[in-house]
């Protein structure tokens, strides 16, 4: 028997609003222009960047309990002109003195900072909240919004898991990502896997609706394997011919789906009782190792 799942782990960031985290990008260009400007010894005057002036608004915008649509964008345009003032002095005090005085986390921060600009100013210029490799973090750039569809949460934040579990108890992690995937995509690597690491196929796959799909059902008929769930077509009559066989079909079904909630029970260990719930590295690295 061969299980399989997938399952978001989150990581520990502030909910990503727009807002909040342009506000957090102003801030630390704020901080680069002190920076850069105490290391060029000019008697310049330094460049302006109403930091007073757009904190006072971020915080009338976010202590407000519920905001409309209009209030949201003239929140957002306000930060992103700040933002874009602050990006353009630091551009012009790099050209003429140099970025030597800052330091590797703050290049770091101004390649993301950069980044989080590009996305945010094409989100508001089309009115829309999704775009290809959306930053939620500027400590962490690589989390990305994981789809779930749950009551609690309809999204969360950190790397998507395909794990496996065979009939022995082991767990295996086949995949993980940090972008969001279809996981039904993974059933024939996990397959392959499992031969990999067994010499030979599974007898049955037990899975939940969405890999069941017609291409992964004729992977696993081209090669015997028993996929867990109802055939596809129109259900059989429920007549007395056919009572005993739909008697026995749903027996099947049942015990499948038994068997299938072994993964699911693996992932609430994991997320109770080892913290799988709540992954406190920062770096991605550390993040996966912890994972594993």
């Amino acid at each position: 028997q061969l299980i399989i799942d997938a399952t978001c782990v989150p990581q520990d960031i502030r909910f990503p609003h727009d807002v909040t985290l342009l506000d957090e990008a102003r801030r630390k260009t704020e901080e680069i222009i002190d920076t850069l400007y105490e290391a060029t010894n000019t008697t310049d005057k330094k460049p302006r960047t109403h930091r007073k002036r757009a904190r006072v608004e971020y915080l009338a915008f976010i202590r407000g309990r519920r905001r409309t649509t209009s209030e949201i964008r003239k929140a957002t345009r306000k930060q992103l002109q700040y933002l874009k003032r602050n990006l353009n002095n630091i551009n012009k005090i790099v050209e003429g003195h140099g970025s030597a005085a800052l330091t590797n986390k703050q290049r770091r921060d101004l390649m993301v900072i950069h980044e989080v600009f590009r996305q945010q100013y094409i989100l508001y210029k089309k009115r829309t909240h999704s775009i290809a490799g959306k930053i939620m973090s500027i400590a962490q750039p690589h989390v990305r919004a994981i789809a779930r569809g749950k009551a609690r949460a309809a999204f969360e934040f950190g790397a998507k898991v395909s794990a496996s579990v065979t009939e022995n108890g082991m767990m295996y992690i086949d995949r993980l990502s940090w972008e969001a995937y279809n996981e039904a995509e993974d059933l024939p690597i996990q397959v392959e896997l499992y031969r990999a690491r067994f010499g030979h196929y599974p007898e049955s796959v037990h899975a939940d609706k969405i890999y069941r799909t017609r291409k992964n059902r004729e992977y696993c008929k081209e090669r015997e394997i028993r996929l867990s769930g109802p055939h596809l077509g129109r259900p059989l009559l429920p007549n007395v011919i056919n009572q005993k066989q739909i008697r026995l079909m749903k027996k099947i079904q049942r015990n499948d789906e038994g068997i299938r909630q072994t993964v699911e029970g693996c992932f609430g260990r994991l997320k109770r009782k080892y913290s799988l719930a709540n992954v406190y590295e920062k770096l991605r690295v550390t993040s996966e190792t912890t994972i594993m």
